[in-house]
C-alpha cells in the first residue's frame, strides 16, 4: 500500500511539473486562435500579436490594437504589452501599455495604474476583467477638469466564446469647462449573452444610469433621472425563429427647474426567421466592410460586392416577411408640463404558404399596421416651432382635435396608409 501511495504522489509531482508547460502552450494557441476571430468577426477592430516568447512558468508577448472610424474609414493604432503567469489550470494574462506612453499614464494615474488582464482556464473559460482607479485632472491652463470614480468591468466568456456575461460599474464622472459642467452618476449594465447561430445571439441585459446634467452658462440646467433600459431575446423549441423586446424608462426631466415624467417606451419584434435574420445581418456587416474599404481599393470590385450584399438584404428582408413577423413600439408615453404624450405604432406580415412564397415579389404587398398617437393641444400652443410643423397636418385633416387633445390615426393595408380617412399609395420596397 505504501509504495502504490509513492507511485501516486510521483504522477501527481509529474503532472504537477508538467502543467504550467502544457498550460502555456493551450495558452498561446487560445490566444492565437481569439485574435484570428476577433479579426474575421467584424471590420472595425484588429488585434496583432507579436513575439510571443514562451517560458515554463510564464511568457511575454507584444501587440496592436487597431481601431477604424466607421465613418471616415481612419485607422488609429494603440501598442501593448502583456505578461503571463502559468498555472495549472489555467493562464492569467496582465496587460500593460508600452513604456514610451508610461510618462502619459503616470501623469494621468499618479497613485495606481488601470489594470486589464485576462484569465483562462483549460476547458475553455476565459475571465476579463478591467480596473480604471479614480482620475482627477485638470488643466490650470484653462480651468478645464475631469473626475472620475473608480470602475470596473467584467467578462466571463465560456461554451468556447459561445456564452458571456458582462458587467459594467461605474459610479460617476464629472467634466468641467469655463462655460460646461457635465455630470454622470451610477451607471451600471449587465448583460447575458448566448450564441444561436450565424450572428444570431440570445438572452438578456439591464442598463441604468442614476442622473445626466448638464449646465451650459446662459442656459437652464437639463438634468435626467433614473434612465433605464432592458431588453430580452429568445427563441421557440426549434430555434427556427426569435423574439425579442426591450423597454426604455426615464423616471424624471428636470429642465428650468421644472420636472415632468415619468416616460416609457416599449419595442417588440416577434417571430423573426432565424437563418434569414443571420443573412440580414451578415450581408450589412459585408456592406459595411466594403465601404470602409473603398480608399485604395478597386472601386469596381467594391462596388460589384456593394450590390451582392444589397441582394442579399433584399433576399433576406423577402425571407423574413414570408415567414411572418411582427415590430413596432406596443407603447409610447411621455410626460410633458402640458399633459402626456401617448402612443401605439405596429407593423405585422403574415406568415405565406409555400406557393405564397414563391409568387412574393415585394415585402410591402401584405404588410399590415396601425398607428395612434395623440398629444395634448397645449403642447403645441405653447412651442410655436412644434405648432408650425403641426398647423399643415390639421389643416389637411390627418391630425383632428379631441377636446384639449390632437390625435393622429392611421391604418396600413394594400400598399395604402389611411391617415384620419386621407389615404397616402405607398411606393413597394425590397
Amino acid at each position: 500500500m505504501k509504495k502504490q501511495w509513492m507511485v501516486a504522489g510521483a504522477a501527481v509531482l509529474a503532472v504537477g511539473v508538467a502543467a504550467p508547460w502544457a498550460v502555456g502552450y493551450v495558452t498561446e494557441q487560445q490566444w492565437q486562435r481569439v485574435t484570428a476571430d476577433v479579426n474575421q468577426a467584424q471590420p472595425l477592430f484588429k488585434l496583432q500579436t507579436r513575439d510571443y516568447d514562451r517560458g515554463y512558468m510564464g511568457a511575454e508577448f507584444a501587440g496592436t490594437i487597431t481601431i477604424q472610424d466607421p465613418d471616415t474609414g481612419d485607422e488609429h493604432s494603440f501598442d501593448y504589452q502583456a505578461r503571463v503567469s502559468h498555472g495549472v489550470t489555467g493562464s492569467l494574462i496582465d496587460f500593460t501599455p508600452p513604456p514610451e506612453l508610461g510618462a502619459e499614464v503616470e501623469k494621468i494615474f499618479p497613485d495606481e495604474k488601470p489594470r486589464l488582464t485576462l484569465e483562462t482556464r483549460l476547458w475553455g473559460t476565459a475571465i476579463a476583467e478591467l480596473s480604471v482607479p479614480a482620475v482627477s485632472v485638470i488643466d490650470e491652463e484653462t480651468g478645464e477638469s475631469f473626475d472620475m470614480s473608480e470602475s470596473f468591468s467584467r467578462a466571463e466568456i465560456s461554451g468556447n466564446g459561445s456564452q458571456a456575461d458582462i458587467l459594467m460599474l461605474w459610479p460617476g464622472a464629472v467634466i468641467r469647462g469655463p462655460d460646461l459642467r457635465i455630470s454622470i452618476e451610477d451607471f451600471r449594465l449587465e448583460q447575458t449573452m448566448e450564441h444561436l447561430t450565424g450572428d444570431v445571439w440570445l438572452g438578456d441585459g439591464d442598463m441604468s444610469l442614476a442622473r445626466l446634467e448638464v449646465a451650459a452658462r446662459g442656459e437652464p440646467t437639463l438634468r435626467f433621472d433614473d434612465f433605464s433600459m432592458s431588453g430580452e431575446t429568445t427563441t421557440d423549441d426549434d430555434g427556427k425563429s426569435i423574439d425579442s423586446e426591450a423597454v426604455v424608462t426615464l423616471e424624471k426631466v428636470t429642465a428650468d427647474d421644472e420636472s415632468f415624467g415619468p416616460h416609457r417606451m416599449e419595442m417588440v419584434l416577434s417571430g423573426l426567421d432565424v437563418q434569414n435574420w443571420s443573412d440580414l445581418t451578415t450581408a450589412m456587416t459585408d456592406m459595411q466592410a466594403a465601404a470602409l474599404n473603398t480608399a485604395g481599393g478597386d472601386s469596381s470590385a467594391i462596388m460589384q460586392q456593394q450590390m451582392e450584399s444589397m441582394n442579399r438584404i433584399n433576399q433576406a428582408m423577402l425571407g423574413l416577411a414570408a415567414n411572418g413577423f411582427s415590430f413596432g413600439f406596443p407603447e409610447l408615453s411621455f410626460a410633458t408640463p402640458y399633459g402626456p404624450v401617448n402612443g401605439e405604432i405596429m407593423v405585422q406580415h403574415p406568415s405565406l404558404s409555400d406557393d405564397e412564397k414563391d409568387q412574393m415579389m415585394m415585402v410591402m404587398q401584405q404588410l399590415t399596421g396601425n398607428l395612434d398617437v395623440s398629444m395634448p393641444l397645449a403642447l403645441v400652443e405653447q412651442h410655436p416651432e412644434l405648432g408650425m410643423q403641426v398647423a399643415p397636418l390639421i389643416k389637411q385633416g390627418m391630425v383632428v382635435q379631441e377636446g384639449d387633445r390632437l390625435r393622429i390615426q392611421g391604418t396600413l393595408e394594400d400598399l395604402a396608409l389611411d391617415i384620419n380617412g386621407n389615404v397616402i399609395p405607398l411606393p413597394p420596397i425590397f
